[in-house]
């Protein structure tokens, strides 16, 4: 078996540039909305009173992955990072191993690139200050992409006012208050969603909302208000309606699916995203394995080309 190639944390994050996660988040959406890029569905497994694991395939370009990834909310308390995991992959034509990535990179780097790509398709046209609530991997990510796509000045909120002051000092932003981050022209929620940082009263015309933390049953960072009161997006609907915030929404019977419209058709022209100047768009990312595909294959072409070193084993 030739050998194979390993990319740790550090590596993954060397390899993919936030410009080259953003390019490559975008075209994984219009790849996949032509069919040239496959995923099926995501598959949950429960750990109570844990958290769960998640497994994620896609395949496309010549490769194949799978993210074995989880979300463990009490590892913070032991020391331990409350996503972690591993990405596999293959070479799709003969299934040969390629390489395996540090999946909790690999999802920062996604979860971080698809806000400014939503944010380009629906925020209104001029937007630019930033609202993040939640400053920890995956928000800090989200900053940074939104700072290289050239979004900002931003407002950082967090509950531990060291991370929000930490990523502030790093982009030239601000740390500020909640109620100070949801005034920005685009806004950010990345928390665990465990519990509700938006409301209805929140919204103010014009704005868009990427709600980034609610990725899984149960999980919400918006009231059931908030979310039926703006012109709604999703990356995809059988996840989002089921495992993100348009859920409680969905179940309540407030949000059917001609309300929703996915984000890979208004990138590719086929339907119209922000409805007016005035309205408030929100986009609920559950996160796609074809993003993870973007991510990895765009680490395994810098680790080919000789851009990053990396570690081999021999299976």
């Amino acid at each position: 078996m030739p050998e194979v190639a390993v990319l740790d944390h550090d590596a993954v994050l060397a390899a993919v540039s936030p410009r080259a996660a953003i390019d490559a988040t975008r075209e994984a959406f219009l790849r996949h909305r032509r069919g040239e890029w496959v995923m099926p569905a995501k598959v949950y497994l429960d750990a109570s009173p844990h958290g769960d694991f998640r497994a994620m395939p896609a395949l496309g370009d010549g490769l194949a992955i799978l993210k074995w990834i989880s979300s463990f909310p009490r590892n913070p308390a032991a020391g331990l990072p409350t996503v972690m995991g591993v990405l596999l992959v293959s070479d799709a034509r003969t299934s040969q191993p390629v390489a395996m990535l540090d999946a909790r990179s690999v999802t920062a780097l996604r979860t971080g690139a698809v806000a400014p790509v939503a944010a380009r398709a629906l925020g209104r046209e001029g937007a630019a200050s930033v609202g993040l609530v939640g400053c920890g991997l995956h928000g800090a990510w989200a900053a940074r992409c939104l700072a290289a796509d050239g979004y900002g000045p931003g407002v950082c909120f967090d509950p531990r006012p060291e991370a929000a002051e930490a990523l502030a000092s790093e982009l030239g932003w601000r740390a500020g208050t909640r109620e100070e981050a949801l005034d920005a022209d685009v806004v950010c929620c990345v928390t665990p969603g465990a519990e509700v940082v938006l409301d209805a009263g929140d919204l103010h015309p014009g704005q868009h909302y990427n709600m980034l933390g609610a990725d899984g049953p149960g999980k919400a960072e918006a009231t059931i208000g908030a979310v039926a009161s703006c012109a709604l997006f999703c990356d995809e609907w059988a996840q989002a309606s089921h495992g993100g915030e348009l859920t409680g929404a969905v179940e309540e019977g407030l949000v059917e699916r001609d309300r929703v419209t996915d984000l890979g058709a208004v990138l590719a022209g086929e339907a119209p995203g922000r409805p007016g100047p005035e309205a408030v768009t929100m986009f609920d990312s559950t996160g796609l394995a074809i993003q993870d595909l973007a991510i990895a294959a765009a680490a395994v072409a810098a680790w080919r080309d000789g851009r990053v070193a990396a570690q081999t084993v021999t299976l």
